[in-house]
């Protein structure tokens, strides 16, 4: 039987959904409008004043925000409230420069806990589980954000956050976890770690695993759920907008269902700009309509994906977010053909590789090498150099299929790429571009 932790909203009508929107966003711009003045100025730029917006079918005309004007308006150009109403901050990993800074009210984190609730609720979280929560904690947000989210539902949470791999299965069948919530690179590790200390799935008393902050391929979904013995659930979430629980996945799994009494997407065209209907791949752009502290209007998140109104056998009518496909600002560019990480992904767990690879991109001469090391699992290992020549030749087909690029594919003996117990380090580019 589907649970919900909110199902008066969860599974509300089109018309009710529509009514909260348009009601809160009328709100949400006069905030803007009146407690930050650097959207004031980009509305008066397109000649805007909080009149022109009367529900949620006016979003089209307000101007967008991207992670350059979070970074140009750094530490508090975008701060919605007074610093003494604010009671956190939280703030992106990975990015150079200058970092963004998010910031909470008490009343924003609580909407993001119940959001963070919402999901544990539908991988088949109740107040009789046991929650580990293997995301890092501090400025990430995965791991405040699920530690809320536990909580509310009433599991018995248990922080023990990232690293100490085998303190961590220590945990996991000593206190009989039932809910795992990790980056999916480090449910395989764990997996893969778990497989070598002679548990099978089994053994192990995990059922569902949520799991976000990367890109991952339903081959690595399936591989984790054989590994682990669970069932795999999706999480989105930007520390920008708020953090994970911004969509989560039902037990369908046919997409994430974005929690659309909070936050208002959108589809655009990257280039043009403008607003492309469902089913159309594109930019998601999100809306925060009850953000107090942080409350970003038409962010451009980079994110490709797809929307859909498609009714869902969960009973949730909030739209659905395809997982994504990639991004624009990370999606990488070589000899002029666009590639994505996961695409490489899907190449490799179809010819039976664990998710331990990199992608390493140079330029010499002009031109761009485009590299792959893959890591041979333990059952395929040999030193057999032309079975070792007749794997990678395989790999370079299909890499060569998918993409339309020749790659060079090397493989690697077993635990020679460097585990992540955060984000994995996927891509090592080393063009001066």
């Amino acid at each position: 039987m589907e649970r919900y932790y909110q199902e008066e909203i969860e599974c509300a009508s089109r018309e009710t959904i529509k009514a909260i929107q348009d009601e809160r966003l009328v709100k949400q711009v006069q905030h803007v409008w009146n407690d930050v003045p650097y959207y004031r100025k980009k509305m008066e730029a397109k000649g805007l004043t909080p009149d022109d917006i009367k529900s949620a079918d006016d979003l089209h005309k307000l101007p967008f925000i991207s992670k350059d004007d979070l970074k140009d308006q750094y530490p508090y150009g975008l701060l919605g409230k007074p610093l003494k109403d604010c009671v956190r901050i939280q703030s992106t990993s990975g990015t150079t420069g200058k970092r963004v800074v998010s910031f909470y009210t008490q009343h924003d984190i609580d909407l993001w806990e119940d959001c963070c609730a919402r999901a544990i609720t539908a991988a088949g979280g109740t107040n009789e589980d046991v929650c580990q929560i293997s995301y890092g904690y501090g400025l990430f947000t995965g791991g405040p954000g699920l530690n809320g989210g536990s909580h509310k539902v009433g599991c018995l949470t248990v922080p023990t956050s990232s690293g100490n791999t085998d303190r961590q299965i220590m945990f996991i069948m000593d206190l009989q976890a039932t809910i795992l919530c990790c980056t999916p690179s480090y449910a395989a590790y764990l997996g893969e770690r778990m497989k070598e200390m002679g548990y099978g799935p089994d053994d192990i008393p995990l059922k569902a695993g949520i799991f976000g902050a990367e890109a991952w391929s339903e081959e690595m979904r399936h591989d984790i759920e054989k590994t682990l013995g669970i069932k795999a659930y999706d999480i989105y979430g930007l520390t920008e907008i708020s953090g994970p629980g911004v969509a989560f996945e039902c037990s369908a799994q046919q997409g994430m269902h974005i929690n659309e009494d909070h936050f208002i997407p959108e589809i655009i065209d990257p280039d043009t700009e403008e607003v492309l209907p469902d089913g159309e791949p594109g930019e998601l752009v999100f809306t925060c309509l009850d953000k107090e502290a942080f409350p970003l209007i038409r962010y451009r998140t980079r994110d490709i994906c797809v929307l859909t109104h498609e009714k869902c056998s969960c009973g949730r009518t909030h739209v659905r977010m395809k997982k994504p496909k990639g991004r624009t600002d990370d999606m990488l560019i070589i000899r002029g053909v666009n590639v994505f990480p996961s695409q490489i992904e899907t190449v490799l767990l179809n010819n039976g590789y664990a998710a331990n690879y990199q992608i390493i991109v140079d330029r010499i001469n002009n031109t761009d090498t485009f590299e792959v090391q893959v890591e041979m699992t333990p059952e395929m290992f040999t030193d057999n150099l032309g079975e070792i020549a007749d794997r990678q030749k395989v790999l370079v087909d299909g890499l060569r299929s998918i993409l339309g690029l020749k790659a060079k594919v090397t493989l690697v003996a077993p635990k020679t790429i460097a585990r992540s117990e955060g984000k994995a380090v996927r891509v090592i580019d080393k063009r001066k571009i």
